[in-house]
């Protein structure tokens, strides 16, 4: 879900369906919006050579999309074994039930309520399925559910709504919590730095060729809106709602409502860090 148009972390072009690492392929969802960009991306995950899959992000409940991300697998002579949700929104997780169904898969989340099958997902976990390696990051902030999945042999992560290929996304408050998401990036930034991530596979818009550069982009595109948030409240303008049009003038106002939860969310963290008196409305 994105809340700006910029172009941080090279983008790899365009979006579509089709190869992005050598162990990635894109399954693009007929679901464009001004939340989703160009639609929700699917992630079919295989270690060269094997013929079990993984799944990332099922997305909508749109059958024919469901039936491509199998025929896509088929295709390439592998089977779907698994599961895997970054994170419960509709547009990366309704279809899930239906996938399982289709697949036979059980599906992993952190959610209880998304999980089907006895498995979860949490912090540190490694899954290996057919020789695949991911390790699960906790990334709460955009929501407090979501995760990202490192897949070091590809030096990529999948990163859901927590970084995506254009613009940036939203705390999707009172569910989502600012510091949660800053804390987050500075995890994903010492992937990049550590463990030598230099590719992000996003749940919407295209590839980035840059991790570092996109992880460095959004903390300073935070730290830049709470300075603007801060200021607004010192103007007068209290409200969420007055914050948004100040703020985020120069934002399609169709993207205005999805604004006011990051806003409650920075008005929230300003308030816990004494910065601002008073509580959001």
């Amino acid at each position: 879900m994105s809340d700006a148009v910029a172009l941080p972390g090279q983008p790899r072009g365009f979006v579509a369906s089709g190869p992005a690492t050598a162990r990635a392929v894109n399954v693009l969802a007929p679901n464009p919006s001004a939340m989703t960009l160009d639609g929700t991306n699917t992630w079919l995950l295989s270690e060269p050579g094997s013929d079990l899959a993984v799944v990332i992000d099922p997305g909508p409940l749109d059958e024919a999309h469901l039936r491509a991300v199998v025929a896509t697998a088929e295709q390439a002579g592998k089977r779907v074994a698994l599961t895997l949700l970054t994170h419960g929104h509709p547009d990366h997780a309704a279809g899930a039930g239906r996938f399982a169904e289709l697949t036979g898969t059980k599906v992993r989340a952190l959610d209880p309520a998304l999980r089907l099958g006895d498995e979860g997902l949490a912090a540190g976990d490694v899954i290996r399925t057919g020789g695949l390696e991911l390790r699960v990051v906790p990334t709460p902030g955009h929501t407090s559910d979501s995760l990202c999945f490192h897949l070091p042999a590809d030096r990529a992560v999948l990163t859901g709504d927590t970084i995506l290929g254009r613009g940036t996304t939203v705390v999707a408050h009172p569910d989502g919590r600012l510091g949660d998401y800053l804390d987050s990036l500075r995890r994903l930034r010492s992937l990049t730095v550590d463990d030598g991530v230099h590719t992000v596979l996003p749940g919407h818009g295209p590839v980035l060729e840059d991790a570092q550069g996109a992880v460095e982009y959004y903390l300073a595109h935070r730290a830049h809106r709470l300075a603007q948030v801060e200021t607004a409240v010192e103007n007068g303008f209290t409200t969420p709602e007055a914050v948004v049009a100040q703020v985020y003038a120069d934002v399609d106002r169709s993207l205005w409502p999805a604004a006011q939860w990051s806003v409650r969310a920075q008005l929230e963290y300003l308030q816990d860090h004494g910065l601002i008196p008073g509580r959001p409305e």
